[in-house]
């Protein structure tokens, strides 16, 4: 029990040090980077600089979170919203990105909180290293250190203790071992603090909650609309599928057969030949049948689940896929469907328009999310919006509020990014 203590406390000093050298070396630096960015804007040079700053910031908050949920337990929420698709390229999408970032609380909050983490953040943090530091300077005067200190220049001030005797400097050393022994009830609590108080500015208000709420709640009304759309579009192919394909055959084969019976007794031979294009006729409806239903479901998918379907996917296509999935389980049913004809539309276009020579496609579930990169090494250019397939995968997901991501600079490559929260069963 005393030996996990005092790793604690000798833990606790450590995390309590590096904590204390972030807040004065990145928290000084990104603030003041924060405020001359912005202060540039009007200049023109801000509006380039800014996001990159910010987005930086956003990535340190980050790791400060995931700090606090290693070390301490303490879950401080993201407050940064996720972004369907991405800003325009140029310096229109450099505006757009700057004015967004601007625009959003949780900037603001952060800039706070960098102010307040390299004061009074500081301060909390400080004591921990301090309390495993000190008691060995005491220590070490009592050992002798003191008499040269005080030879030199009239002693030496260890708390409030004048270190200019033997006994003087025992009594520092007390004083340390005192410090050492409160080092190993406080430390934990004094880095605890530090992300208590971290965690008032960085985790999201009551306000932000309910504007991301209602946020989500508005595009689930409108995906919603579009999945009954998309339901309605969806049968309307089915009927006209089966009235211009597989029905048109059966009446065909109706009508044959009827033919046939005519003339089985006076044209044997006729009667085989239309006998032989029945059968054809039957071949060719089931045929269409199958590649009907597959539309609807593939039966590779409900067997096998959406890893093997991707797989089976990537066979059939002209260009080389490499395909990675890491899934521990099967998502439910209908995210399963979405995500594989998702997939199966992202890899037409990746042929269809990318001229792409290699395609890889990773799928994993990690965090709540099943996650999705298709990746081409064509010629780049994709955009969502415009009435584009990507438009179609976007709402799709959207019914399962998923988020769709799309990276692709002129001239390639092209990264799709899907993701939807769903569980593993």
């Amino acid at each position: 029990m005393r030996t996990s203590r005092v790793r604690e406390a000798l833990l606790s000093g450590a995390r309590g040090l590096y904590l204390a050298v972030a807040t004065l070396a990145g928290s000084i630096t990104l603030f003041v980077l924060s405020v001359v960015s912005i202060v540039l804007i009007p200049l023109g040079v801000g509006v380039f600089t800014t996001p990159v700053v910010l987005a930086a910031v956003r990535g340190y908050a980050n790791t400060r979170r995931s700090q606090a949920q290693a070390w301490t337990g303490i879950r401080i929420p993201s407050p940064y919203g996720k972004r369907s698709g991405g800003d325009p390229g140029g310096v229109v999408g450099q505006v757009a990105r700057c004015t967004r970032l601007l625009k959003d609380p949780a900037t603001w909050r952060d800039l706070q909180w960098l102010l307040v983490d390299m004061t009074a953040g500081f301060v909390s943090v400080v004591l921990a290293p301090a309390l495993v530091l000190y008691p060995v300077y005491g220590w070490v005067l009592a050992l002798g250190v003191w008499k040269p200190i005080h030879s030199a220049g009239g002693g030496e001030w260890y708390g409030f203790i004048h270190v200019v005797s033997q006994s003087a400097a025992n009594g520092a050393a007390a004083l340390g071992t005192a410090l050492a022994v409160l080092a190993l009830f406080l430390n934990p609590a004094i880095v605890r603090g530090h992300f208590l108080l971290a965690r008032t500015l960085l985790a999201p208000t009551a306000a932000m909650r309910e504007r991301e709420l209602a946020r989500r709640v508005g595009r689930l009304e409108e995906t919603r609309h579009d999945a009954v759309d998309s339901s309605a579009a969806e049968l309307r192919r089915i009927e006209r599928d089966l009235h211009d394909g597989a029905q048109a055959r059966l009446v065909a084969m109706g009508m044959d057969l009827g033919t046939i019976e005519a003339l089985v007794e006076k044209d044997p031979a006729k009667a085989k030949e239309m006998i032989a294009k029945a059968r054809q006729n039957s071949g060719e409806a089931l045929t269409e049948l199958r590649d009907l239903v597959r539309g609807i479901h593939p039966p590779v998918l409900a067997e096998r689940g959406l890893g093997d379907a991707v797989k089976a996917l990537a066979l059939r296509l002209p260009v080389p896929t490499d395909v990675d999935v890491e899934l521990a389980g099967r998502v439910g049913e209908p995210v399963e469907a979405a995500a594989y004809f998702a997939v199966s539309e992202t890899l037409t276009n990746a042929v269809k328009y990318a001229n792409a020579e290699r395609i890889w496609v990773d799928v994993h579930h990690a965090d709540g999310h099943l996650r999705i990169a298709v990746t081409d090494n064509g010629r780049g250019g994709a955009v969502v919006g415009g009435g584009s397939g990507l438009s179609g995968i976007e709402r799709r997901l959207g019914t399962f509020d998923g988020v769709l991501a799309v990276s692709s600079p002129v001239g390639g490559p092209t990264m799709v990014t899907m993701e939807i929260p769903c569980e593993l069963s």
